[in-house]
């Protein structure tokens, strides 16, 4: 077993992926941090690009100019693939990734490709396959990307990530409801706001819906089996013999399950009150996943 507290990096500069994680605040921060160093450079490359990708979707400016940019990273990713040059130290940590790891193109296009769906008049209340794509973008790339980092591909560990990355992207988007609605977009999908007798896909009259708690909790219910079938397939027999190498990936998948259960227990009518998982809560959850005792979810 390695000893991952011990196998410390040099200091990081202000743009380094890792500086990036940091700064970030994000609950993948320690599952990510208390890595080997080489798999932790890797992951808080992937992160860092997603943040990149997502910053350029998310910032103020024109459609055209964010599909442009968005446009340069594929650009970018093709060239590495090719031989060509980094041209930032962005892109030269994904190479390094790349190169040790063997992660696929197809995967950090399709990340792209998620992204650029935020892009003009974003999502709202998409149908539920295009939520479902959405997230195999967004979320399962990721997770196809880390477990090449984490352990290796094959159909059992793929049907983890895959489940995972959904259900996490779910709670994500039942977490940011009010955040999202502040760039006008609505991830809870069409069929759930036609169930609850919600008749619009405007997030400032869904929000404020009287029926917006049905619809959230027929959300809620679907990250929940989704975290279900992750469970089942880490818990597989297929996986016993190298579930300590994705010990990062059950780290998350017991801090996501904390706070879809913490927004579920917060309830839907005052989306103002703040649900986190705190960085020494994250902290400890992932030391004690990498020691081989995960605690209850």
């Amino acid at each position: 077993m390695t000893r991952p507290l011990l196998d410390q990096a040099p200091p990081a500069s202000a743009e380094s992926p890792s500086a990036v994680a940091e700064r970030s605040g994000s609950t993948f921060y320690w599952p990510m941090r208390l890595l080997p160093r080489s798999k932790r450079a890797a992951m808080f490359a992937i992160y860092a690009f997603c943040r990149r990708i997502d910053d350029i979707a998310d910032e103020p400016g024109e459609t055209a100019e964010k599909r442009a940019a968005l446009d340069g990273w594929r650009r970018e990713i093709r060239s590495l693939y090719a031989g060509g040059a980094p041209t930032s130290p962005l892109a030269a940590a994904l190479k390094g990734a790349i190169d040790r790891y063997g992660l696929p193109r197809a995967e950090l296009e399709a990340l792209i490709d998620g992204m650029a769906m935020d892009v003009g008049d974003g999502l709202r209340g998409p149908a539920l396959p295009t939520l479902r794509l959405y997230c195999r973008r967004v979320a399962g790339a990721v997770g196809m990307l880390a477990i090449r980092v984490f352990d290796r591909a094959d159909a059992a560990t793929e049907s983890f990530a895959l489940a995972l990355g959904e259900a996490l992207q779910l709670t994500n988007i039942l977490r940011d409801l009010a955040e999202d609605a502040q760039l006008g977009r609505l991830y809870l999908p069409r069929e759930l706001l036609d169930d609850a007798g919600i008749g619009s896909d405007d997030p400032a009259i869904v929000l404020t819906h009287p029926n917006l708690p049905q619809a959230c909790e027929a959300l809620a219910g679907l990250a929940e089996a989704r975290f279900l079938e992750a469970r089942r397939a880490i818990d597989s027999a297929a996986h016993r013999s190298r579930r300590g190498s994705l010990w990062a990936a059950v780290a998350m998948m017991v801090l996501y399950h904390r706070l879809l259960r913490r927004l579920r227990a917060r309830g839907w009518t005052d989306l103002s009150r703040r649900v986190r998982v705190g960085r020494r809560e994250s902290a400890w959850v992932a030391l004690r996943c990498a020691l081989g005792t995960p605690p209850a979810q």
